[in-house]
């Protein structure tokens, strides 16, 4: 009776092994019946916590400084400028993704922000209060323009920003006068913007005005004073010219009536009415169908 019981067990046991064996050497399918598997929760939310850490970073330091407006600075006072105005100076000037905007005393780097992010430009805010550059930085980041806006600790009147092709500032018309001779050093047809203040004689291209503000538009004239021997088409001529910011002036009575600079192009009305429009490069005026060159530079 034991040894038929052995038996039976032993019989219901082989066709089970095999039917193990058959399930291993099965492939991996998918269970049509078996509940779908849940989403990880923790996988699935990195990348909000990472913008959220992200966010929290750029908000520490908030809790430990706040700007006022018309807290004292090192030359100024720091008064804000509106946003509208902000929009309509970058306008004026045609800020592009190809420019490098510097702001002179960017306080808290809303000028710098808004010509990365909404006009495509690279830009630098310099400023001398080493809490409102960590306040820019992190504007900037909540911004989305840190790789693109850039701000450092440093005086204006020690800072090297020649190679900027826009240069922004908001200060007091004697700090304007003091930057203007480095201004008209730089690069001709560099553009100039200023909030609320001008600079001095030299006179803005145009006034730019919103409700609640009042900007001044400026672009660096290239040097052209001097002596110059024009050929114009078969006509031979020279004429000293005078040159006072991008104005132009010449003796009366001569072959010339007029002219001023914009950037690099130069604009002169002969005698005659004949308008000569050209660009300088180096020492020489070219036009269509004329040329210029200088023989003798001014002083």
């Amino acid at each position: 009776m034991k040894a038929l019981l052995v038996l039976s067990l032993i019989s219901l046991a082989a066709p089970a092994a095999a039917q193990v064996k058959m399930l291993g050497n099965t492939p991996d399918v998918q269970d049509p019946l078996a509940p779908p598997p849940l989403p990880d929760p923790i996988a699935e939310s990195a990348p909000l916590r990472l913008s959220l850490m992200q966010t929290s970073q750029a908000q520490e330091g908030d809790e430990k400084y706040q700007p006022e407006v018309g807290q004292a600075g090192k030359d100024v006072i720091w008064v804000p400028t509106p946003d509208s105005l902000v929009k309509a100076m970058l306008t004026v000037a045609e800020v592009k993704p190809t420019d490098y905007v510097v702001d002179l005393g960017s306080g808290d780097g809303k000028i710098a922000i808004a010509a990365a992010r909404d006009f495509g430009a690279r830009s630098l805010g310099v400023e001398y209060n080493p809490d409102m550059v960590a306040l820019a930085r992190r504007n900037a980041q909540r911004a989305g323009v840190s790789g693109k806006a850039s701000f450092i600790n440093g005086d204006i009147f020690e800072t090297d920003f020649t190679d900027a092709s826009v240069v922004t500032m908001y200060l007091l018309p004697s700090l304007n006068l003091k930057l203007r001779d480095t201004l008209l050093k730089m690069k001709p047809g560099t553009r100039i913007l200023s909030h609320a203040f001008t600079m001095g004689e030299w006179e803005p291209e145009r006034t730019i005005s919103t409700d609640d503000a009042t900007g001044y538009f400026w672009i660096v004239p290239a040097q052209v004073a001097g002596r110059w021997a024009f050929e114009v088409g078969n006509e031979r001529f020279a004429a000293e010219i005078g040159q006072q910011f991008q104005k132009l002036s010449v003796a009366r009575g001569g072959p010339l009536k007029d002219g001023h600079v914009k950037g690099s192009t130069i604009h002169l009305v002969r005698a005659n009415g004949q308008e000569l429009v050209g660009e300088l490069h180096g020492n020489q005026i070219v036009g269509s169908g004329w040329v210029a060159t200088r023989i003798r530079s001014a002083g």
